[in-house]
């Protein structure tokens, strides 16, 4: 890929311009995990009627507090994220899931999502792997055509379950490539599994033409972000905030052309920065870094993408015309076709030139 070209800077001191409303952005978002996507009313609603008991943090202290910088913080926020997929149990509450988050997709500008999924923490429920990545490709086609929102599936490993199951799913994701399958990604906690022990799941990938998503650089520093880089091939990295503190290493993911997936309120939520404006979106943006804003896991999270546009204007001064070329950015980052691409490209004009 070609490294982005220089985009133009607001002025020293000066006032970004902020008549523009972020969630009318013609936009992609490509950081979205299938059950984080769920509305908050709609778990809500389905745990009543299946019996399943929430925890306080889901109901009255919704959002949770979150911390995943040790482990007992990662292990909470994993147990809240169970207990939210326990409660899709028919295939009627997947498709429910995929309509509402397209039509919440649409409401905040969205023309291309790709919905990060791992179908073995379903099978089991919906009769194996394959039975499970078909009822997901149903759902989002027939979602798609109610909403008009362009959606790709992004199969993810779990770095916390063997090498081998990893495989076993880049083969899966490979076989339904042309039927809306367009990458393959790796999520889970960083610190148990490294990205090279997955290496050979994403080279199947790759060679079967995925793009390569794994996430790195959230909760390790650049280190993990380097093995993404190197070893798995990376054509995005989810997160990838980390890359910020090794110039030489930012560097590469310029020249490579690599899209950074960054998510300033999961980032906060999960104590990686103190703040929106810590996490290092300017100097990610200045180093000539391509990004795309994602929002990560709404439900857990509480706030949808639009939100993280307005975080990154409220927290870096970006102008709209630098919100205007993040928009660019995870449009030409993304697997959308180039009918969709052209589209939502000349819409991002049009909203800037309004």
């Amino acid at each position: 890929m070609e490294a982005p070209t220089a985009v133009a800077r607001p002025a020293e001191g000066r006032r970004p311009d902020l008549s523009r409303d972020v969630a009318t952005l013609p936009k992609a978002h490509l950081h979205l995990h299938f059950t984080g996507s769920m509305r908050h009313s709609t778990l809500v609603e389905l745990a009543a009627e299946r019996g399943v008991q929430l925890p306080e943090a889901l109901v009255q202290d919704w959002p949770p507090r979150l911390r995943a910088t040790d482990e007992r913080g990662w292990f909470r926020f994993q147990r809240l994220y169970d207990i939210a997929r326990s409660v899709l149990q028919t295939p009627d509450d997947l498709r429910r899931l995929v309509r509402e988050t397209a039509e919440d997709e649409a409401a905040e500008g969205s023309g291309w999502l790709e919905i990060q999924v791992d179908p073995s923490g379903y099978a089991s429920r919906f009769g194996g792997l394959t039975p499970t990545v078909e009822l997901v490709l149903d759902a989002v086609r027939e979602a798609s055509a109610a909403t008009g929102v362009g959606i790709g599936v992004v199969i993810a490993a779990n770095r916390t379950r063997h090498p081998l199951d990893a495989k076993t799913l880049a083969r899966l994701a490979v076989r339904y490539a042309d039927q809306g399958v367009v990458g393959f990604g790796l999520s889970n906690d960083e610190r148990r599994g490294r990205a090279y022990d997955f290496e050979g799941a994403f080279r199947i990938a790759k060679r079967g033409g995925l793009l390569s998503t794994p996430h790195g650089g959230e909760l390790l520093g650049p280190g993990s972000v380097r093995e993404c880089l190197e070893m798995l091939e990376a054509d995005r990295i989810g997160h990838g905030v980390r890359a910020v503190e090794d110039p030489r290493l930012l560097a590469r993911i310029v020249d490579r052309g690599v899209t950074l997936e960054v998510c300033p309120a999961s980032n906060v939520s999960l104590g990686v920065a103190r703040s929106a404006a810590e996490v290092p979106v300017r100097a990610l943006y200045e180093a000539g870094a391509r990004i795309a804003l994602g929002a990560d896991d709404p439900l857990l999270f509480g706030s949808r993408l639009a939100r993280q546009y307005a975080l990154v204007r409220d927290g870096h001064g970006f102008s709209d015309a630098e919100l205007a070329e993040l928009a660019r950015q995870s449009i030409e980052g993304s697997a959308a076709p180039d009918s969709v691409r052209g589209r939502l490209l000349a819409a991002v004009d049009a909203w800037l030139a309004s």
